[in-house]
């Protein structure tokens, strides 16, 4: 058994958890929106179509905001196509996924179903086929109260209040080569500038996200920050940044190491735009959004094959990676990440929502499941909003591996959650990962500046076989369930941390007695 310990303390905080980072992601791609969220043959089927199970699933996850429509699927998507009777909606062929695109599903209704999950929508608009002229009309067409072209539309349409979006996305990926209109940096900034102020001008109440590098991997990270930014710093709020990890070979000591370079690509980004602010002579901090994140590799092969038999098709089952065990650790690791930059980081989405490299999984006509990564979002979801991010430092002993050394065996952030009108301590929950994969470890924590807490839960997901998933004939594989707790004595915490495990331990004030009954 190893030992480690973690150093908290109260006025150590990094920042306040924007509740936006518990966001997610639909695109129109796969069956994420048609035979995921949206089946109106279902038995379960509402009013509008939309499945009641995964709704109620989506509502169990926590989701704060939904990303749409696109991804890559925006950078040839014309607005207009999904508005107005469903009936008279032109379909087109989707050149992101080589397949057909009904608009069945549009803006209203998808603003309705946002309102059924209780989630905040992020739209996207489209900066690769179209330009500032669009981007400003269905800002008009979504937030104008009326009495214009466009906000008079949305009247007839059936939707005499505005939808009020709030957060818009200038384009999706536009320095990659597989991008619908790719832009040069400094086309792309440009465009970005003179979109936003448009955009801007129609309703000066919202937020905007430029997009950053498609990843670090990209040969122009970097150079293309510090270009978009030097055409647009004055006219956005956010920056984008995506990161997807994948393990083909494997290797899950490298796998589960891989947040440190998220962590090295978070400091990067924000670290460019510190620098263009001191360049601009600015007092206003870019913030980041990560709006795109997930392990996504299981089934590449196999949807370059599925486009190949059925090109322009629809609803094809692409992008339906089956989650593991050891997949459910990296999302645990990098929600890790994202709390720990809070001070940074105020928007993130977990790409994507339902089937489509998802945390639900559906069968047409069937049941609704929770694969193995809905089950840390969910404890950071209910555990982490409205609290305030604590330093966390962790003293444990390290392991080499092929792509990385110097990697710590538990990783892991605390978060407090204090009562509005004392400021005392009401909880603590500390969110852990052992990346050992051999032995327990017992932790040390001092939790004396807090005052009196006491140990009321241990939640614990783990299993033996790293490979372990959830399918519709066995959803409970892989499933959170108590874990061995700790000892709290004089105010300091030995906690008892299972070898490859997730863990939530949350920590009440003492006159709420610890309970061993784990959210599932």
């Amino acid at each position: 058994m190893k030992s480690s310990k973690i150093i908290l303390d109260r006025s150590y905080v990094v920042g306040k958890i924007d509740n936006r980072l518990f966001g997610s992601f639909v695109e129109h791609l796969g069956r994420c929106v048609y035979e995921g969220l949206y089946e109106p043959s279902h038995p379960l089927a509402d009013e509008l179509g939309f499945r009641k199970d995964v709704l109620d699933m989506v509502r169990d996850l926590g989701i704060s905001l939904i990303r749409y429509p696109g991804g890559n699927f925006v950078s040839g998507f014309h607005w207009e196509d999904s508005v107005g009777p469903v009936s008279q909606r032109p379909r087109r062929l989707d050149l992101a996924w080589k397949t057909t695109e009904s608009n069945e599903v549009g803006l209203h209704e998808f603003a309705a179903f946002c309102k059924k999950a209780c989630a905040s929508l992020m739209y996207s608009v489209n900066l690769g086929t179209r330009g500032a002229d669009d981007a400003r009309n269905v800002v008009e067409y979504a937030n104008h109260a009326g009495g214009t072209y466009w906000s008079d539309l949305r009247i007839k349409n059936g939707a005499e209040k505005p939808f009020g979006i709030p957060l818009w996305c200038l384009g999706n990926e536009m320095d990659a080569a597989w991008q619908t209109g790719q832009k040069s940096a400094q086309e792309y900034g440009r465009l970005a500038r003179e979109s936003a102020k448009v955009m801007k001008l129609v309703d000066p109440g919202i937020e905007l996200v430029v997009c950053g590098s498609t990843g670090p991997v990209i040969e122009t990270f970097g150079d293309w920050e510090l270009t978009v930014l030097d055409e647009c710093y004055d006219y956005v709020d956010y920056v984008s940044l995506h990161r997807y990890y994948e393990n083909p070979e494997h290797d899950t000591a490298s796998f589960l190491a891989n947040t440190l370079d998220m962590e090295d690509f978070i400091h990067t980004v924000a670290c460019i735009c510190d620098t263009v602010k001191g360049k601009k002579h600015r007092k206003k901090k870019l913030n980041l959004s990560f709006d795109e994140w997930n392990v996504w590799y299981h089934t590449k092969g196999q949807d370059e094959e599925l486009i190949a038999a059925d090109r322009w098709g629809q609803a094809l089952p692409l992008l339906q990676d089956v989650y593991n065990f050891e997949d459910a650790l990296v999302v645990g690791l990098m929600l890790i990440t994202l709390l720990k930059h809070a001070d940074r980081i105020k928007i993130s989405c977990l790409a994507q929502l339902v089937n489509v490299i998802a945390p639900i999984m559906t069968e047409k006509g069937g049941g609704a499941w929770a694969q193995t990564i809905f089950y840390p979002f969910m404890h950071v979801a209910k555990y982490a909003k409205d609290t305030d991010v604590l330093m966390t430092l962790i003293d444990t002993p390290l392991y080499d591996c092929k792509k990385y050394t110097s990697v710590p065996y538990l990783d892991g952030v605390a978060v407090m959650a204090v009562d509005a009108q004392t400021g005392a301590c009401r909880e603590v929950t500390l969110f852990c990962v052992s990346r050992d994969p051999d032995e327990e470890h017992t932790v040390t924590l001092d939790l004396r500046s807090f005052g009196s807490l006491s140990l009321k839960e241990h939640i614990l997901l783990h299993h033996d076989n790293v490979n372990a998933c959830n399918t519709q004939s066995d959803p409970f594989r892989v499933a959170p369930a108590p874990g061995p707790g700790g000892t709290v004595e004089d105010q300091t915490v030995v906690l008892r941390v299972p070898a490859l495990s997730w863990n939530v331990f949350r920590f009440t004030a003492c006159e709420q007695e610890f309970e061993q009954k784990p959210d599932k």
